[in-house]
């Protein structure tokens, strides 16, 4: 059973890697999202590190931030990116149904907020992409089957609508574009914010702008040639280089 249930997961990657991440990157080449001017390039050689080692993700000269927003969390409180400020955390669109990638991208945001525990300045932003169903008591039930403890994550939902601008557009994390009801789908990724709400990342070994990191590849995962390999490690110590 186990075997079958890795086959399976390995079978939505790949079918998410050929779907879904062309279109992530499609939405940042066409936004011209890129280093900021804390990070400049020449020869493919980076010439200039950002003070604390990371990069701020520019789009048309401007360092991007989280937009703005407002969702109900799992305990039916009202919850706001204001609700953030002065703390690092991450930013994942998940559902409650799903039954492959979200699978790992919690078990690793469960070992990731572990790693900080006890830090009121870190936190984990969830938005459900299923908020129909995801409710705040079906939200609350997925937050205590998982074990989690961390007050400041928060399990979000809302409108579908608003919801999916935020991920497509906000953060350019595809989900489903708006009358697309076939299937629920999203990316996997999950964003790295500062404590002023800037999104930041680091550089890939050819010197480009890495905006995310791989949520969906298990921690210490065996990876074969050419497979998606585990990002949760570098992840960890881009927020504690954000949270010296």
């Amino acid at each position: 059973m186990r075997k079958n249930t890795y086959i399976g997961i390995a079978t939505i990657v790949l079918i998410f890697g050929i779907i879904v991440i062309p279109k992530i990157y499609k939405r940042i080449a066409n936004d011209d999202v890129s280093r900021g001017g804390r990070m400049h390039q020449e020869g493919g050689e980076k010439i200039n590190d950002a003070p604390d080692g990371l990069i701020y993700i520019n789009q048309g000269g401007v360092d991007r931030k989280v937009p703005p927003f407002s969702f109900v969390n799992q305990d039916n409180d009202t919850i706001t990116n204001a609700d953030y400020k002065g703390k690092v955390y991450l930013v994942e669109f998940f559902f409650t149904r799903c039954t492959d990638i979200c699978i790992p991208m919690s078990h690793n945001l469960i070992e990731i907020s572990k790693r900080f525990e006890g830090r009121d300045d870190f936190g984990i932003a969830s938005f459900s992409i299923d908020p129909e169903h995801d409710q705040p008591a079906v939200l609350k039930k997925y937050q205590e089957e998982y074990g989690v403890t961390n007050p400041n994550w928060n399990f979000m939902t809302g409108d579908r609508s608003v919801i999916r601008k935020l991920s497509n557009e906000g953060f350019y994390l595809a989900t489903n574009e708006e009358g697309d009801e076939s299937d629920l789908y999203h990316s996997g990724l999950f964003a790295l914010i500062d404590q002023n709400g800037f999104i930041r990342s680091r550089l890939d070994p050819y010197g480009n702008a890495k905006p995310y990191y791989r949520g969906f590849v298990p921690m210490n995962e065996n990876v074969p040639e050419g497979g998606e390999t585990p990002e949760i490690d570098i992840l960890i110590e881009d927020i504690q280089k954000l949270l010296k």
